[in-house]
């Protein structure tokens, strides 16, 4: 039993030492979609000035695939020492409920919540449909042909649009994309009707006359999008909004002098004024709760999400 106690001493304080010293090399932040889109451009734009914040860089790493699930159970797997952190995603919070995976935010150490950003319908300038009406009366009349891209089955983006065919009896063709660059990029291309997209993601797009945003599924509108009418005042309401939300997170088990760490050094890039102005130019509505708060928020969600992919036909 001394030998026990001892050893276990022996490694508090080798722990205590080795987090002392932390960080001695840069981290790695795991985006689980691909590069260009929404969250990913947000992870680069929060760590772009990490240097300042913590002493070190920190490098994002694009692991894509099976609607976040590939990056995400990078992070969850990762080695526990602080040195990884996981920017996670909307689908951690339908993946169990869908039974796509059993991988939910209980898997994680939570840090912080980013943001919340509603979903935008838009088609490409020039198309024969220049309302959210015109296009809903064309699907009504012609079930299955309108095209829809968004971000994967059970995304917030293709929920948002599956409740919007839903409640008011149309039947889109849903087109998955890995992410909302390939998204953009197939609405532009013409290659899909209609995209649904976080409208942050497409406030570049419609400033440069590329995109006619139809609507937005949010209960008010978007400040930088005053013009964008939301899904009521455009005559479809749905009762409940999806909105799609990012945070960060750390495999289980790090240090918890560690994770205080990282909870005031990404907090301190949260609060950057570059970030900060950077996410107002784009359109990004920035929420912050710390874990406690995140994870209270992340237990209402999947009460939340259980009706709404119940009535899509998702819920396992």
């Amino acid at each position: 039993m001394k030998k026990l106690i001892l050893a276990m001493a022996a490694a508090l304080t080798f722990s205590s030492t080795a987090s002392a010293d932390f960080p001695e090399k840069d981290l790695t932040l795991i985006v689980p979609w691909s590069a260009g889109g929404g969250t990913d451009t947000i992870a680069r734009a929060l760590v772009k000035n990490a240097e300042q914040h913590i002493g070190v860089n920190v490098n994002v790493v694009n692991k894509t695939g099976g609607q976040g699930v590939v990056g995400m159970g990078a992070t969850k797997l990762a080695r526990p020492d602080g040195y990884t952190v996981g920017l996670i995603t909307f689908g951690l919070s339908t993946y169990k409920l869908m039974g796509l995976s059993d991988m939910t935010y209980r898997d994680f150490d939570l840090l912080q919540l980013l943001n919340q950003s509603s979903a935008a319908l838009s088609v490409v300038e020039g198309s024969k449909w220049g309302s959210l009406e015109d296009v809903m009366t064309y699907a009504k009349a012609n079930p299955g042909q309108v095209t829809l891209g968004h971000t994967g089955a059970g995304a917030a983006w293709h929920l948002s649009a599956a409740a919007l065919g839903v409640v008011h009896g149309v039947d889109f063709n849903f087109i998955p994309f890995d992410g909302g660059a390939p998204t953009r990029s197939a609405l532009l291309g013409g290659h899909v009707d209609l995209a649904a997209t976080g409208i942050d993601e497409v406030k570049q797009l419609s400033e440069a006359g590329q995109v006619n945003v139809l609507a937005a599924n949010a209960l008010t509108r978007h400040p930088a999008f005053p013009n964008v009418p939301t899904l009521e005042e455009a005559g479809y309401k749905v009762d409940a909004p999806v909105l799609d939300w990012r945070g960060l997170a750390l495999p289980k088990n790090v240090p918890a002098d560690r994770v205080a760490f990282l909870e005031q050094g990404f907090k301190k890039m949260f609060d950057d004024p570059e970030f900060r102005q950077y996410c107002e130019d784009v359109g990004l509505i920035l929420v912050y709760e710390d874990s406690d708060g995140f994870e209270d928020f992340l237990a209402n969600m999947e009460k939340v999400l259980e009706p709404t992919l119940d009535a899509v036909g998702l819920l396992k």
